[in-house]
């Protein structure tokens, strides 16, 4: 058949060039068709599938990672000719760093070299949301400090979730949802009775709907932290077999991996999928590792048990705490067991639900975030506020009700201010103060940065000690109210007055720094 190809002359670089090609719609072309593409740079040769976007419309994406001129071919048996190109690739824009990347073994950078500081949030399924909540939730991270955000591609069925989205991955349509009440609503989690999907047929509207937030967040500087799979379901996508799953898999990749600011998470609280066992999750990795040619970051999410962090395909740990607690306590001992970047995603909500996991108060997540970054962790942030509406942040996005949230401007300002890539944990501080120190000066003996926590400890005075001629410039940090005061210059052995009161914290920089 007579077909033609539209794709871009010009592309930035880590931005996302588009082959568009006209094929055939006969038959099923999610499985019977295929398109593919080979992308060749000077510095870089890259094979990617294509996929079927309905109307007999077939895309190639890829994300080019060096400037310069690149050659395509595009090929497969998806009804329509070969095709060649030829585009350039310009200077990334302002703003593009690239994809973020594991830096100095425990923490992250851009591509680009610039340090990332993860202030992550959770909100599973804002993008199935009306278009003026989505809106509201954009407007909301706009003036926020989060610079990343976990969400779904499928819909999700649980306490504060028994509406339907906006649409769904596949054709077809689902059972009818005024059955469902808050005290029937176990009965119907990974049940298929009532819904008609054809689990061949993807709904292309559902995943171009996600393209547009993923670009969104990627104007704001945001990463789009994908949870691809999770058991909070009454659709029957929990539970679909690994020949579907992995149909499901290879589309995803397909449509998803060529955006600079996307992070897959294999799924959320994997252990309590009902049908799903170990080899599956492994087979999942598989795919990601074959098919992402970008590499994006890669992890898996807890209820209880942790998978092994370990698993070489596992880029960073992505930790639900599993102590009613201690949370961010833990960081030193998971740094040292799995040797690679540990971000709690779920260290407790700020709320007040029925849920233990969802009604901690602000100052306890304020606390849990300081304590978690002077260990050398990253941690995230969630919000379960009852309302007359059922609309929880964690969940639909929206408005954000809590105080914690609004305090994460001064802790990330403090996280960009660290000397290198991030923060490492002190062992050698006292046992009531928790302190860090630079990554890449934790082993020497002279240290250009400390930063102390005093948590809920209250000390009205501290007295510190380094050497004798070394002079450090001292602020105390009221972590809470969101006041630093400059206190002066000290040098050898030093007093620092303190209001005794919670959540302070004190930044010792050798002095001649920038900050």
């Amino acid at each position: 058949m007579q077909s033609r190809a539209v794709y871009q002359k010009t592309v930035e670089k880590w931005g996302l060039q588009e082959v568009v090609c006209e094929g055939t719609a006969q038959g099923n072309p999610f499985t019977e068709r295929r398109i593919t593409a080979v992308f060749t740079g000077k510095n870089e040769c890259v094979s990617v599938d294509g996929f079927y976007d309905g109307d007999g419309i077939y895309r190639v994406r890829f994300m080019p990672s060096f400037e310069g001129s690149y050659t395509f071919r595009v090929e497969g048996n998806y009804g329509g000719e070969a095709w060649e190109g030829r585009f350039e690739v310009t200077p990334p824009s302002a703003g593009n760093h690239g994809p973020v990347r594991v830096a100095n073994r425990y923490h992250f950078a851009y591509e680009d070299g610039t340090p990332y500081y993860s202030v992550g949030t959770t909100c599973y399924v804002w993008e199935l949301q009306s278009d003026e909540r989505i809106a509201e939730t954009l407007e909301t991270l706009k003036d926020s400090a989060f610079n990343k955000i976990r969400f779904c591609i499928f819909p999700k069925h649980y306490d504060y979730n028994l509406g339907e989205p906006r649409s769904y991955p596949y054709e077809g349509t689902p059972m009818d949802s005024s059955v469902l009440t808050k005290e029937n609503f176990n009965e119907y989690t990974g049940k298929t009775e009532g819904n008609h999907f054809d689990l061949s047929r993807f709904n292309p509207e559902h995943f171009h709907h996600i393209e547009r937030c993923i670009l969104k967040l990627q104007e704001l500087g945001i990463e789009a932290d994908l949870i691809v799979m999770h058991p909070y379901d009454r659709w029957g996508f929990s539970c679909m077999t690994r020949e579907q799953d992995a149909l499901y898999w290879n589309y995803v990749l397909a449509r998803f991996a060529a955006y600079r600011n996307v992070w897959w998470s294999l799924a959320n609280e994997y252990d309590i999928f009902p049908q799903k066992k170990i080899e599956d999750w492994e087979g999942y990795a598989r795919i990601i590792c074959e098919k992402d040619p970008y590499n994006h970051l890669r992890s898996i999410h807890n209820c209880m048990p942790f998978y092994d962090h370990r698993r070489p395909w596992i880029t960073h740990c992505s930790i639900q705490r599993q102590d009613l607690y201690k949370s961010a306590e833990l960081v030193n001992e998971w740094r040292e067991t799995y040797r690679k970047p540990v971000v709690l995603d779920e260290i407790a909500y700020e709320g007040n639900i029925q849920h233990g996991w969802g009604n901690i108060s602000g100052e306890e997540m304020l606390r849990r975030f300081w304590e978690a970054v002077c260990r050398g962790g990253y941690p995230g942030h969630g919000e379960t506020y009852m309302n007359e509406e059922d609309v929880l942040w964690w969940s639909h996005g929206g408005r954000l009700h809590g105080e914690s949230h609004k305090r994460f401007h001064l802790l990330r300002q403090i996280m960009e201010e660290t000397p290198g890539s991030g923060l490492a944990p002190y062992e050698r501080c006292s046992w009531d103060e928790v302190c860090a120190v630079p990554e890449t000066e934790c082993m020497q003996p002279v240290k250009s940065y400390y930063l102390y926590y005093y948590s809920f400890m209250r000390p009205s005075f501290r007295e510190y000690y380094f050497d004798d001629t070394t002079e450090y410039e001292v602020k105390v940090i009221d972590t809470w109210e969101m006041k630093v005061e400059n206190r002066g210059i000290y040098h050898g052995k030093f007093r620092i007055e303190l209001p005794g009161k919670s959540y302070m914290a004190v930044q010792i920089r050798k002095a001649g720094g920038s900050v």
